[in-house]
């Protein structure tokens, strides 16, 4: 199934599992988030990809020069551990992506604002065999435009389920990036980029494919 048919599968479900109070505030966010768009001002292709002091899944200093190693990229922001459309994406990137990219020469990289810890249960909960590194305060995704935050309301529902951003993020607040993926080239350059203000909603592996195979010689 695509991405898009996996959330819808699972939404079905949340909908009688959640109660109408705590739902409530994340059906108000989403459709604020759908009615906003994407922000002004998002890196476009041909701008160089920024970098920053990240950390791999077991808290080691690293880059992301130092993780794609020169080689074509796909680079992946997601939310964190804790939120259930990441959970979907990244399982189904490394089902239908993973093997794509090896093929091609290519790596995939998933970027989270998240402690390493949060990274190593995401890689290890959903048997991910690509890169999972944090990006404490969103350096990198504060530079590409593509930050955000819940709103107040979102916020209160998400500590009613037991989850508090401010003790997941690394940083200790609860901005978040917008989910993203950005395809680089073997020199780093951004030559396609696909925001996702809506965080129930994600880009397709065929999507990704179809873009990168538009840069290999």
């Amino acid at each position: 199934m695509t991405i898009a048919e996996q959330v819808e599968q699972m939404q079905a479900g949340m909908a009688s599992q959640l109660p109408a109070e705590v739902a409530r505030p994340f059906t108000e966010e989403q459709q604020g988030l759908d009615a906003a768009g994407t922000p002004s001002g998002v890196a476009e292709p041909g701008s160089p990809m920024p970098d920053g002091e990240l950390l791999d899944a077991h808290g080691q200093p690293t880059t992301l020069a130092e993780v794609t190693r020169g080689k074509p990229a796909v680079v992946v922001f997601y939310r964190g551990a804790w939120c259930p459309y990441c959970n979907v994406a990244l399982r189904t990137y490394e089902a239908e992506l993973v093997p794509e990219l090896t093929a091609r020469g290519a790596t995939l990289v998933a970027l989270s604002p998240q402690k390493p810890d949060g990274s190593l249960s995401m890689r290890e909960t959903n048997a991910l065999t690509y890169a999972v590194v944090s990006d404490p305060g969103n350096q990198i995704a504060g530079k590409l435009g593509i930050l955000t935050a819940p709103t107040d309301e979102a916020v209160g529902a998400q500590k009613a389920l037991g989850m508090d951003l401010t003790s997941i993020n690394a940083d200790g607040t609860v901005a978040l990036p917008m989910p993203t993926t950005v395809v680089l080239d073997a020199d780093g350059v951004i030559r396609w980029i696909d925001v996702h203000p809506n965080y129930t909603t994600r880009t397709e592996a065929s999507e990704i494919l179809a873009a990168l195979d538009e840069i290999r010689p």
